[in-house]
């Protein structure tokens, strides 16, 4: 098979000098200068090229197999632009799906990021080589859901996190093999070589388990190749089922535990099906709640007692949760794994892997870049277009589809962000509480600053704090290092009683209580449903402060951070709102105009329409 047919080529950029000889071959530049070298003009950008890019997702459904036809332009001037902004701050390669024989719904250049463009040797920097993953990818491609196999797409200290379908089940896995060995001409499912070919003929001729144990173990291999260790299963089944057959199945039921090794969460998430409830509610996630009692849902919520001890959150109360904690609280432990001590990446799924995965992909993306630790040079117009365009539209989110049936996911996820400004969601706290001395929490210390106000005579002589500046954002509280040695546990105790009757002492005290009540077992798991909400979760006094030094980026405050993320979700509103625009909710009986959307317009002098 021939390196444009098979996909064997990889495609550099971020290099210095060479020209575009063919897949091999090293492109000189950025994604935009490799663009420029071909003799295509520059890609659109800011709030145009964003509503450029909002109706062709909202009219056509991308598929990389379909690389001709009237929209094959406007696609290619999505896929450069994705490819400018990738160059601004990585050095990446480039894994060729031109027509769809990869995977027919991923995008036809598929990034895989290698190392901050700047950044020298000795920084965070992935070791994966790109010719060995591709050949990963072809042998391993059969054991997912309609192909989508584990896919690298964020970047962030030298780990790779990953999006996938879940595993293929029996019905699909032999079907697809079925149709493989027929028709092996350049489907976009069909195996590398004929070679491999032959040998799932042969698998399929013996037994069920020698074909998994096949397929599947070359799925481990590229796991393993890409370092990840956290599976995250976000499906609220164990198994999917269609007409009494096992269409796709999940890591955390494979009968012969081949994923073992690996560490699984099951976090079940509702499915885009849930989102027009959503939509009929006139966009109001607050005190939306999914019904965990349906017949379908067999899947409980699983976590690892070591991954959720320092989170504050009660996840025996998950089934009472509403849309906007259950969301906020995947994030954080989402957050709380990408930023442990070890190397170790992250694979994030669903059933197909374009409604629920895109969602947290987009929300970890956003979330990180508003602290500053990816897409550093990003502004925000330019993050939004990169997560919109290659998240979500590249990745084959059937925007068209959802939009028809009201299941509005997608216009969830952007409008979400109000919801994770504040520092609790920022990956840069979990690295400040690292250094914090023993018996003290980080709210407890910024309580004695805002005490204080910066002087140490001030304090009971029980204490002795001393502050070190570092160069944050100007106005907030900022510092490096934090030294508070108090006189003993007594002491401790003193303080905090003479705080007892403050609102953030009770806050303190909840979230206290929450995390005394889990489990000592190794892993959460909880089956029953629960007759009240989790009212202390988010209980977190919020202090502006600035992060600690991190390894290439930029410091950003909690204000800052908060004024990044609104003006991402102003930036998506505004052109949304220009372009497909929210579908009518009935008036409530109080005749208020409906429409989260419409509000919105209406304070920024917009007229929102759903047809041009």
């Amino acid at each position: 098979m021939t390196p444009g047919a098979g996909g064997r080529g990889a495609s550099r950029a971020g290099g210095s000098g060479g020209r575009d000889d063919g897949p091999e071959a090293a492109v000189s530049g950025t994604g935009m200068a490799a663009a420029a070298a071909r003799g295509c003009p520059p890609a659109g950008s800011g709030d145009r090229a964003l509503a450029e890019l909002l109706l062709e997702f909202s009219r056509v459904q991308y598929r990389a197999k379909d690389g001709g036809g009237a929209a094959a332009a406007k696609v290619e001037r999505i896929e450069r632009r994705c490819l400018e902004l990738f160059g601004r701050d990585y050095r990446y390669s480039v894994i060729p799906n031109v027509h769809g024989e990869v995977c027919a719904h991923y995008p036809r250049h598929i990034v895989l990021l290698e190392r901050d463009a700047g950044a020298s040797r000795d920084s965070y920097e992935s070791t994966v080589q790109v010719g060995k993953l591709q050949d990963l990818i072809n042998r391993s491609k059969m054991a997912r859901c309609r192909g989508r196999f584990v896919c690298p797409v964020i970047l962030y200290k030298g780990k790779h996190i990953c999006r996938s379908a879940t595993l293929a089940g029996w019905g699909e896995l032999y079907g697809r093999t079925g149709y493989n060995y027929i028709f092996s001409g350049g489907s976009d499912d069909a195996w590398a070589d004929a070679e491999d070919i032959s040998e799932e003929d042969s698998a399929l001729r013996n037994a069920d388990s020698q074909l998994f144990d096949k397929v599947r173990g070359h799925d481990i291999k590229l796991l393993r190749y890409l370092s990840v260790r956290y599976i995250c299963d976000l499906m609220v089944e164990n198994k999917k089922v269609k007409f009494g057959l096992n269409v796709t199945s999940s890591e955390k039921v494979d009968k012969a535990q081949r994923y073992a090794d690996f560490t699984l969460l099951s976090i079940p998430y509702p499915g885009c099906e849930f989102f027009k409830d959503y939509k009929d509610r006139d966009y109001t996630a607050e005190g939306l709640i999914f019904n965990w009692k349906q017949d379908y849902v067999d899947a409980p919520l699983s976590i690892p007692v070591s991954l959720t001890q320092s989170l504050n959150i009660d996840w025996s109360e998950y089934q009472s949760w509403d849309l906007v904690q259950q969301t906020q609280n995947y994030l954080k432990l989402l957050i709380s794994i990408i930023n442990s001590d070890d190397d170790s990446g992250l694979l994030v799924h669903c059933i197909s892997g374009w409604d629920r995965t895109p969602l947290f992909i987009s929300l970890l993306r956003l979330s990180l870049w508003a602290d500053g630790l990816i897409h550093t040079s990003l502004e925000p117009s330019e993050i939004l277009y990169l997560t919109v365009a290659y998240d979500w539209f590249l990745f084959g989110h059937m925007l068209v589809d959802r939009l028809s049936k009201g299941e509005e996911i997608f216009f969830f996820c952007f409008n979400f962000l109000k919801h994770i400004t504040s520092e609790e969601f920022s990956a840069l706290k979990s690295q400040r509480r690292k250094s914090l001395p023993p018996g003290f929490t980080l709210e407890e210390i910024c309580m004695l600053k805002q005490k204080d106000r910066g002087s140490t005579t001030s304090l009971s002589s029980d204490f002795s704090l001393g502050m070190e500046s570092s160069p944050g954002a100007a106005g907030s509280f900022t510092y490096e290092a934090v030294e508070l040695m108090p006189a003993g546990a007594q002491a401790q105790a003193a303080w905090r009683k003479s705080c007892a009757s403050s609102p953030q002492a009770v806050l303190w005290s909840r979230a206290q209580q929450s995390e005394d009540r889990l489990p000592s077992t190794g892993m959460v798991e909880v089956k029953s449903s629960s007759s009240s909400s989790s009212t202390h979760s988010d209980n977190f006094l919020r202090i502006g402060s600035s992060p600690l030094e991190v390894p290439r980026s930029r410091l950003v405050s909690a204000s800052d951070r908060e004024s990044r993320l609104e003006e991402v979700r102003s930036a998506f509103l505004a052109s949304y709102s220009r372009t497909i625009g929210l579908k009518a909710v009935p008036a409530s009986p109080s005749g208020a105009i409906g429409g989260l959307l419409e509000q919105f317009v209406r304070g920024v002098g917009l007229r929102g329409s759903s047809t041009l």
